[in-house]
């Protein structure tokens, strides 16, 4: 059986490589006359290509005040609208995206991933609409894809001829959303999952064990193909090896020759990295180059962001970025700036999940409880081939919208209190055979949360408290806030419900009491800003 994305990301400690073009004997870890050493060709400034220099790194306060941006998880994999990996698993005999690919194309012999690429066409793709409506959700920032494990490069690539400028739409899709954001004064980043394709892509080269076509290898395998599917010369396995080994210098000079061109060209606020930051020194000479790119850009001071699913890449003191953590969120209140990055259904668009949703409580859960931990959201709304959402992300992003015109205060440019919250749902499951087992991918143990979870935020001398239901009889309990609470609160001199005013409330042993309105001011979460003396 294939590996799940969980499975694979339990070697996050290990390390991250990509994939190859153009030079087609860049992917042959055999071939000795292809290493080639990482040129010295960064942009000089405050960092050099060291972690010694790059934990000077600083969050810029941007990010920490933004608190949830939107994600566009789109590529050529969108146009068969059959959800994540379908290049790799197409490819594996047995898999629902095998007998998919074969029912609908035909088999991957004759034809290949490579032939579904004219099938993505983007004809409805409005960037300018779209980021409008993510404005209006209240979204800070904004991230496309750059270049998925599938090789197929979103930008008019100079090392890449497989791009979105010559095949599929031809469009320039970074170029597009890059204008659209800028325009609506939101920061904009971009996805790099590049490293892995080196491996993730073998599964071309196989064939079928069974059937009449057994033992016919698939069009990965033809040297034709090499420059898209790559030359990886291991023997492809379903387990896919999630690690560095066997990528060849070639390859990680190219990976850094590719993002580079991507970061030169755009110049994103943000770059997202699936996996831990690749190659040591091509991945550190990376992120000197953007920051100084950056600092050049701010007056000394680099604005951007690079995200690293390694914690050891983000601790305090060692850090020299941030840490993204893969649908799911951290123990507790994180000491540095961090995202989760999740999607409202698969990363890739599915006409199964149309309808399967998260919900916009669910959402609004996630992004309360992140936010009291010190945290981001990155999430995705998985657009179909077409470009547009559908009718139900539509309405999962209405909701999203609604909530924000009244909560949002309490969320943007806040900071953690003495605990992020109490309540029923504040333990994460744990599984201890998995690595990160507390952190990546700890969402599908999540529970919708009621009325007495408690999430906690602060801005300046005010305290925000998130109930996260509505109660019945009227009246909600802050136990946190007690006057014998150990968090040793001070005097709590007025309460506002927002979307209402002030509200009354009493304060005794038990908790603070406030009595709620007849009318509620909206959905999911429901937010009071206390304010008095030694809050915060």
């Amino acid at each position: 059986m294939p590996i799940s994305r969980r499975d694979i990301l339990k070697s996050l400690a290990l390390g991250v490589p990509a994939l190859q073009l153009n030079p087609a004997s860049a992917f042959n870890s055999n071939n000795a006359a292809t290493e080639v050493p990482l040129l010295d060709n960064i942009d000089k400034g405050p960092f050099v290509g060291t972690r010694a220099s790059l934990r000077t790194y600083e969050i810029p306060d941007w990010f920490r005040d933004a608190k949830f941006g939107i994600w566009a998880h789109w590529g050529p994999q969108s146009a068969v609208e059959a959800g994540d990996w379908y290049a790799r698993n197409m490819y594996i005999e047995g898999h629902k995206q095998y007998d998919y690919h074969v029912k609908t194309y035909g088999h991957p012999s004759k034809f290949g991933f490579k032939d579904t690429i004219p099938a993505w066409k983007a004809e409805k793709l409005d960037a300018d609409y779209l980021m409008g409506l993510y404005k209006k959700a209240g979204a800070k920032y904004f991230m496309t894809m750059g270049v998925h494990h599938d090789n197929f490069d979103l930008w008019n690539s100079k090392y890449n001829r497989w791009n979105s400028v010559n095949m599929g739409p031809k469009k320039d899709i970074v170029g597009m959303f890059k204008t659209a954001a800028r325009k609506h004064g939101l920061r904009f980043g971009i996805s790099d999952h590049l490293w892995i394709t080196y491996k993730w892509f073998s599964s071309s080269k196989g064939s079928d064990k069974e059937g009449q076509l057994a033992g016919v290898p698939y069009d990965g395998a033809d040297p034709k193909n090499f420059e898209y599917y790559g030359r990886c010369e291991e023997v492809f396995s379903p387990n896919l090896d999630w690690n560095e080994n066997g990528i060849p210098e070639s390859w990680k000079k190219h990976w850094f020759d590719r993002i580079k061109d991507l970061v030169d060209q755009h110049e994103p606020d943000l770059l997202y990295c699936d996996g831990q930051m690749p190659f040591e020194e091509h991945g550190l000479n990376m992120l000197a180059h953007m920051y100084n790119k950056s600092a050049a850009k701010y007056g000394g001071k680099t604005q951007a962001v690079y995200t690293s699913k390694r914690s050891e890449d983000s601790a305090p003191g060692t850090g020299i970025c941030v840490f993204d953590v893969e649908r799911g969120v951290v123990e507790t209140i994180w000491p540095l700036a961090w995202q989760t990055d999740t999607c409202i259904g698969d990363w890739h668009y599915n006409r199964e999940r149309v309808g399967k949703y998260k919900t916009a409580k669910t959402v609004v859960d996630m992004l309360v409880d992140i936010v009291s931990r010190n945290g981001n959201l990155m999430l995705n709304f998985p657009l179909p081939a077409s470009g547009m959402l559908d009718s139900d992300e539509l309405n999962v992003l209405d909701g999203i919208t609604k909530w924000m015109a009244v909560n949002s205060e309490g969320i943007y440019g806040t900071r953690p209190w003495k605990i992020f919250g109490a309540g029923p749902q504040t333990e994460i499951t744990k599984n201890p055979k998995e690595v990160n087992s507390a952190q990546q991918f700890n969402e599908k143990n999540r529970k919708d949360f009621s009325y007495e979870d408690v999430r906690f935020t602060t801005k300046g001398k005010n305290l925000y408290a998130f109930f996260m239901g509505w109660p019945e009889g009227g009246q909600v309990v802050i136990k946190p806030l007690a006057t014998t609470s150990e968090q040793k609160v001070g005097n709590i001199e007025n309460v506002e419900l927002l979307g209402v005013g002030k509200v009354q409330f009493t304060r005794d042993g038990e908790g603070l009491k406030v009595t709620l309105p007849s009318k509620k001011p909206g959905e999911h979460a429901y937010t009071l800003k206390i304010s008095g003396q030694d809050l915060v």
